[in-house]
C-alpha cells in the first residue's frame, strides 16, 4: 500500500519535480528490499525449528544415559533368557551382551518391537581374544531411523561352535557373515552361501586371527618360464637385520647438559 501510494504521488507530480519522484522511488524500492529480507529470515528460523524437532536427523538433544539404560533394562526384562548384561558406552550408545543361542530372538525383537524399530543392520564385525575360552566376539551394529538411536549387540563363540545366521532377518548380513567366516573362521549355520569373499580359492587359514603369521603361509609370484602365476611356500630370502635407532633426545648435547645440571642440583 505504501509503495503504490508513493508511486501514484510520483506519477501525478512527476512533471513538477522529477528529483523528488526519483528519491521516492528509490526509498520505496529500499523498503521493499528490507521487507523481503525480514520475511526470508523469518522463514529460515521457522525451517530451522522444524529441522531440529525432527527425529530423523541428528539433533543436539541426544538420548541421555538414563533413557538408554532404561531401554536396556526393558530389553533385558523382555528377553531375560538371552540378555546377559546391558551398558552404555562413552559415546552414549547402548551395548547389549547376549548368549550365542539368542541371536535370532534378540534381533527379531529389536527389529519388530514398536519401542525398538531397529530396522537396519549397519555392520557385523568380530574381535579375536585368544586368551578367552570363547575367543571370538561377534558384534552386530543396528540403527533405528525412527528413534534416531543405535544399539550394539555382542555375542561370543569359539572355533567349533557355529552361530545362527541373521541373513533371514537382514539381507545385509549375507556378505558381512561371509567376511567374518573368511577372516576369522566363525561358522554361521543356515547361511545361504557361506564361502570366502576376500581371499583366493584354496586359501588356508583365516588372516585376522591373532595366531595367523604376519607373512602368511604361501606367496604368489609370476613364473617367467611357466608364463603364469604360481603359489609357493613363503621364503624369507632377505637376511635378518637388526636396526638400532637412536632416540631424538640423545642427539642434542644441550639437552643432556641440562639434565645433568638438574640431577646435580637435586643431589645438592
Amino acid at each position: 500500500m505504501a509503495f503504490s501510494s508513493r508511486f501514484m504521488f510520483c506519477a501525478s507530480k512527476a512533471f513538477r519535480n522529477p528529483v523528488i519522484c526519483s528519491n521516492i522511488a528509490k526509498r520505496a524500492n529500499k523498503d521493499a528490499f528490507f521487507a523481503r529480507q525480514a520475511l526470508g529470515i523469518a522463514l529460515l528460523q521457522k525451517y530451522k525449528q522444524i529441522r531440529l524437532s525432527s527425529t530423523a536427523v541428528s539433533t543436539q538433544d541426544s538420548p541421555t544415559t538414563t533413557r538408554l539404560m532404561e531401554f536396556g533394562q526393558f530389553v533385558s526384562d523382555s528377553m531375560p533368557k538371552f540378555v546377559q548384561s546391558a551398558e552404555v558406552t562413552e559415546g552414549d550408545e547402548l551395548q547389549v551382551l547376549i548368549s550365542p543361542d539368542g541371536i535370532i530372538p534378540i534381533l527379531t525383537f529389536l527389529r519388530d518391537h514398536t519401542n525398538a524399530q531397529f530396522k537396519q543392520l549397519m555392520d557385523i564385525t568380530a574381535v579375536d581374544w585368544p586368551s578367552k575360552p570363547y575367543r571370538f566376539e561377534v558384534v552386530y551394529n543396528l540403527l533405528s531411523v525412527r528413534y534416531n538411536t543405535r544399539i550394539r549387540v555382542k555375542t561370543y563363540t569359539d572355533e567349533l561352535t557355529p552361530l545362527d545366521s541373521a541373513s533371514s532377518l537382514f539381507h545385509s548380513a549375507n556378505w558381512a557373515e561371509r567376511e567374518i567366516w573368511d577372516m576369522y573362521g566363525v561358522f554361521f549355520s543356515n547361511h545361504p552361501d557361506l564361502r570366502r569373499i576376500l581371499t583366493d580359492y584354496g586359501f588356508e587359514g583365516h588372516p585376522l586371527r591373532k595366531d595367523f603369521p604376519l607373512s602368511g603361509f604361501y606367496e604368489i609370484r609370476y613364473d617367467s618360464e611357466l608364463k603364469r602365476l604360481v603359489q609357493d611356500p613363503v621364503e624369507l630370502a632377505q637376511e635378518f637385520r637388526k636396526f638400532e635407532l637412536q632416540s631424538p633426545w640423545e642427539q642434542f648435547p644441550k639437552h643432556r647438559k641440562t639434565v645433568a645440571k638438574l640431577e646435580s642440583a637435586k643431589k645438592e
